[in-house]
């Protein structure tokens, strides 16, 4: 009788399970699955001649090589890649380095500093670029009083304005706002390692920056390269906080213009510029295959190497 029951009971669990899950599934693929599909479907077709006709991959050879639309498109990946490549050397060791400040259990006031750190995460992209576009001002900022109070305002320069440091600049004021969050995931990480471990190491001897670099650092790998992955994927969906500093057009002269960017203006067009759904949809599904191969990467190349670190 037992086995009859337990083989009723598990097609009534299976049941149970997907009656749960089917409110989410259909939200999931109502917001996410058919849209994604939609533009994927959408960058195949091209207005040609006032009729919709089937181009197969020529938006994508014309994102490529046409001079029209290559230098805007290169342009735009490159510096989104700059941009990235900002928080990756930035944003993601002081958030290590934060975190291991404040796993420290004789810190005072922890709680405070991790309260500050953490708060600029969770202000809107619109306060942060407007905030800092009137701090970084060379009519009525206070960065050049600031500078100048510490002896160093010959530094100071129109940065937001000169097309060399404009996106490095908007991609430090991004590491202000975010980098809170690896520095949250990673101080989580430290926590979790065993008393055990950390006792052991103590008795042989080895303590403070050693035993961070020798113990510490290589069990929260896993954690690091989860935080790099999803570093990756957020700065290839970035556009809120270009949009809202630099404007559409992202300049001066589309130095901060990233893939994000570059899709809006195409998408909906601006301005004088007619909007494209076509090609616009081609920029989509180039930003969702460049993610998808970045992530591939990391879950197959990457991540399996890093499970010998796991507990």
């Amino acid at each position: 009788m037992a086995v009859d029951r337990d083989t009723v009971s598990k097609p009534a669990r299976r049941w149970h399970i997907a009656v749960f899950l089917a409110p989410a599934v259909l939200v999931y693929t109502a917001i996410m699955i058919i849209p994604l599909f939609s533009t994927l479907f959408q960058s195949l077709f091209n207005t040609v001649e006032g009729e919709r006709a089937f181009v197969g991959l020529g938006n994508f050879a014309t994102l490529f090589f046409d001079p029209r639309w290559a230098q805007s498109f290169w342009n735009a990946l490159a510096n989104n890649f700059w941009f990235f490549v900002i928080h990756m050397i930035v944003q993601n060791p002081i958030g290590v380095l934060l975190a291991a400040i404040l796993s420290n259990p004789n810190l005072r006031l922890r709680g405070f500093y991790r309260t500050a750190i953490f708060i600029p995460t969770i202000l809107s992209f619109v306060i942060v670029g407007f905030v800092w576009k009137l701090i970084l001002s060379p009519l009525w900022g206070i960065a050049p009083n600031m500078l100048d109070a510490i002896g160093l305002r010959s530094l100071f320069a129109p940065w937001l304005g000169q097309e060399g440091a404009a996106l490095t600049t908007l991609a430090l004021v991004s590491v202000w706002q975010f980098v809170g969050i690896p520095m949250m995931l990673i101080y989580a990480a430290l926590l979790s390692i065993p008393d055990e471990v950390i006792e052991a190491a103590e008795i042989d001897g080895v303590t403070g920056a050693k035993q961070f670099f020798k113990i510490q650092l290589p069990l929260i790998l896993p954690t690091i390269g989860i935080i790099s992955i999803l570093t990756f994927v957020g700065n290839f969906n970035a556009f809120d906080l270009i949009y809202v500093s630099q404007g559409a057009q992202a300049g001066p002269n589309f130095s901060t213009d990233i893939l994000g960017t570059l899709l809006y203006r195409t998408f909906f067009g601006f301005q004088l510029q007619l909007g494209d759904p076509n090609m616009g949809s081609a920029i989509a599904t180039m930003m969702f295959l460049i993610i998808l191969v970045g992530v591939s990467i990391y879950l197959f190349g990457i991540q399996t190497r890093l499970r010998r670190y796991q507990f």
